[in-house]
């Protein structure tokens, strides 16, 4: 009996004590749970229709118009629960609900970055070799580049013409439309690619997205298959080599958002990183109706490769957008972001136990266990990264639970296995207090990313209590 007595108190005091590392799907109600996956279906449809920063913006100016955003006008007025967007070169956006308590309280941030890792056609990229046609690649983001070959592509993007007009381009989603692929070598003759480093194997400029190997008629002269490819887009396009140039396409893999496992419990898809948090937040600053403080969410471009550019982080738009508001609030831009809070909306690489010996389980972060909150990330030593201080974690801490929001924390991988960084330091860096919030995912950076869908409506729900309390 004493015995009985004393495990149960143990267990009443680890409960108190312990970090409650439970599957999710043991902690919510089957309300909650139908909630996500009713929430993810969207999800779904937003990752198929937004595969590319441009398509993304578009997406979410259509969502944002149609629940009542403006587009801001420095030279207005705006009352509390107001809504505006700022459209930055139609890839990066930004959306506002003007709080309150205006700027004289700071403003409540969630930024997360809609750009994705891919393969982005060269200036010059059509070539012929052999009678087949070819595009040359320059990948953009870290990728594995073993990963992309033999996988079926999609080319989206648009054109720039000189007469000032542009043509948008997506030819592989359809069923009915051609797709693309970069080829690999057979294994009956890749004795020496296979004995190679991944690294030396497959290197950047082996990405060579085959599009055609028809002649064009009958016609001997050389380079007939690439004549045949041009003549076949100047018809559709009316476009000719030259507008190469002046072009943003890319190679993106053309399967569609699916359910996965038998329980559908997951999503695979390409493009998670990040807009499985693009999307939560899009959302989130949608459904905030009249917070005390002015909320800005913002989908940013280029955080893969290092947040410049006049459409990433490390440019002034973010600030310049806050000055104004600043301004016809009598305040200080300086002093607004000094008071001013962030979640940057960005995943984490959630704990795969077929590759356990690249991560810390004590500090990871796991599937179906809520938004994760990583407080730093960098590489090394913490090297490039910001950190959030224990204060700003105790808040964010407080906000959740309160809410009943299911959240976990994690690093990214074992201290020296490599690592990787966020634009929450871009954001520290004007001041701001910052840390991480996202979704865990599995197989990152791959063509095919995979997700919980409890773990992204937690992300949507941490979000909106952030802006809403």
């Amino acid at each position: 009996m004493s015995e009985t007595k004393e495990k149960s108190q143990a267990a009443l005091l680890k409960e108190k004590l312990f970090v409650n590392r439970k599957n999710g799907c043991r902690k919510v109600s089957a309300e909650e749970m139908k909630k996500a996956d009713e929430f993810c279906e969207e999800y779904k449809n937003f990752l198929d229709h937004a595969k590319v920063e441009r398509e993304a913006v578009i997406y979410a100016l259509d969502a944002a118009k149609i629940a009542g955003f403006t587009e801001y006008d420095p030279a207005k007025t705006y009352k509390a629960g107001d809504k505006v967007y700022v459209n930055n070169r139609g890839k990066a956006v930004m959306l506002a609900v003007i709080g309150k308590n205006g700027t004289h309280n700071g403003v409540r941030l969630g930024i997360a970055h809609i750009d994705s890792p891919r393969l982005d056609l060269k200036p010059n990229p059509l070539y012929e070799n052999k009678d087949l046609a070819l595009f040359k690649t320059h990948y953009y983001g870290g990728i594995k580049k073993y990963q992309w070959p033999t996988v079926p592509l999609a080319l989206h993007g648009v054109v720039a013409l000189k007469d000032g007009s542009s043509i948008n381009i997506e030819i592989g989603e359809d069923e009915s439309d051609p797709c693309f692929c970069v080829t690999d070598l057979l294994p009956h003759l890749a004795v020496e690619q296979m004995s190679q480093v991944m690294t030396k194997a497959f290197n950047g400029e082996h990405l060579n997205v085959l599009v055609g190997s028809r002649p064009f008629n009958e016609d001997e002269e050389s380079e007939s298959v690439k004549l045949n490819i041009l003549n076949i887009l100047f018809e559709k396009y009316g476009i000719v080599e030259e507008d190469f140039l002046s072009a943003d396409l890319q190679m993106v893999p053309a399967f569609k958002a699916r359910d996965l496992g038998f329980d559908r419990s997951m999503i695979g898809a390409y493009g998670h990183d990040d807009k499985v948090c693009a999307y939560p937040a899009l959302m989130a600053a949608i459904d905030t109706d009249m917070p005390e403080s002015t909320i800005i969410t913002v989908l940013t471009d280029r955080e893969e490769i290092g947040s410049d550019g006049n459409t990433g982080m490390k440019s002034t738009y973010l600030i310049d957008f806050v000055a104004d508001l600043a301004e016809s609030d009598g305040e200080k831009a300086r002093h607004v972001m000094a008071k001013s809070t962030c979640l940057s909306a960005d995943v984490n690489a959630a704990y795969d136990p077929t590759y356990a010996s690249a991560f810390e389980a004590n500090n990871s972060s796991f599937i179906n266990c809520g938004a994760v909150i990583t407080k730093y990330t960098g590489s090394g030593g913490k090297y490039s990264t910001s950190d959030a201080s224990a204060e700003y974690m105790a808040k964010i801490r407080q906000v959740l639970d309160n809410a009943g929001v299911l959240w976990q924390t994690g690093e990214l991988g074992k201290v020296d296995g490599g690592g990787g960084g966020t634009i929450a330091k871009f954001v520290a860096n004007l001041n701001a207090d910052v840390v991480d919030l996202g979704v865990p995912v599995l197989s990152m950076h791959a063509p095919m990313e995979v997700v919980s869908k409890l773990d992204v409506y937690m992300t949507y729900r941490a979000l909106y209590e952030f802006y809403t309390a």
